[in-house]
């Protein structure tokens, strides 16, 4: 069930508006080849005779189906002549044409840039400036919790009036409500269907199908901090952030209901803040 939001009223004197929110509870290149195996006839100077044994091309280990290159562009086939026997007898060889796992760019070229000097790593290393934060936990996990979900309601309206399709997993219930996938499992899906090409970019404000994604991941963190409420406090400016980009995942998805709501939200959360700020100052005052 919605839990009240006290803090909020006691600040301002008015409710925050309740709108229908649920409540919480193989390769892309042709295959390549090495060079011409074929065995062609040979001369040999001590009978004086020509040897006229069949050639074998590459056409034939890629014609063979049991040849372990049929179909496959993984490996160069080269043809090698045993030696010390006068009969040619052709074998196969196999090289990967795999490129390391382990190697990246970082490994080739590259430059080093001079390190700072001690005295500017030493100002960068002091101790961190404490930045203002005057919401309890409590009060941050009921606003982040509303944040929450509101946007699993717009993801999930979303997805409903565009009738985008939900792969069904073994693992997990059919979704009838919001609140059946997590923040982080509507922010896959949409992503999900953002990079398949599967969200047409008229759906989205002002057509934005590029910044989608990134909208999208800048909320994760919010659900984050509203389930792992054993974190340490949010400062008051991140507690507005994540507010923030709830607002533009509202935004993007052009849903004016969950967007008006984030933005009323937003504005008394940082009332709050204001309030009680001013109290701990009048409280400290000499």
């Amino acid at each position: 069930m919605p839990r009240d939001f006290t803090p909020f009223t006691q600040a301002t004197g008015g409710a925050i508006p309740q709108p229908e929110f649920p409540s919480r509870g193989g390769s892309a290149f042709p295959p390549t080849y090495g060079p011409s195996s074929t065995v062609g006839r040979t001369f040999h100077s001590a009978q004086g005779e020509w040897d006229t044994s069949p050639s074998i091309s590459q056409d034939y280990y890629m014609r063979e189906p049991d040849s372990p290159i049929h179909g496959s562009s993984e490996f160069v086939v080269e043809s090698s002549i045993q030696r010390g026997s006068d009969k040619r007898q052709p074998g196969t060889r196999y090289h990967s044409q795999r490129k390391p796992s382990n190697r990246d760019e970082f490994d080739g070229p590259h430059q080093l840039l001079q390190p700072p000097s001690p005295r500017t790593v030493a100002a960068q290393e002091r101790e961190l400036p404490h930045l203002p934060t005057n919401l309890d936990v409590q009060e941050q996990d009921e606003v982040l919790g509303r944040v929450n979900d509101i946007l699993s309601k717009c993801a999930f309206d979303f997805v409903a009036k565009y009738q985008f399709p939900i792969p069904i997993e073994p693992d997990k219930r059919q979704v009838r409500t919001p609140a059946d996938r997590e923040w982080t499992e509507w922010v896959y899906l949409l992503k999900r269907l953002a990079t398949k090409r599967r969200v047409p970019a008229r759906v989205l404000y002002n057509n934005q199908i590029k910044q989608l994604v990134t909208v999208l991941e800048n909320s994760l963190e919010m659900r984050h901090a509203a389930k792992h409420q054993s974190r340490p406090l949010k400062d008051d400016r991140n507690v507005l952030q994540l507010v923030s980009a709830g607002t533009q995942v509202a935004k993007i998805l052009k849903d004016a209901t969950a967007m008006e709501y984030l933005d009323k939200l937003y504005a008394r959360t940082e009332l709050l803040i204001q309030d009680r700020k001013e109290r701990n100052r009048r409280a400290f005052a000499p």
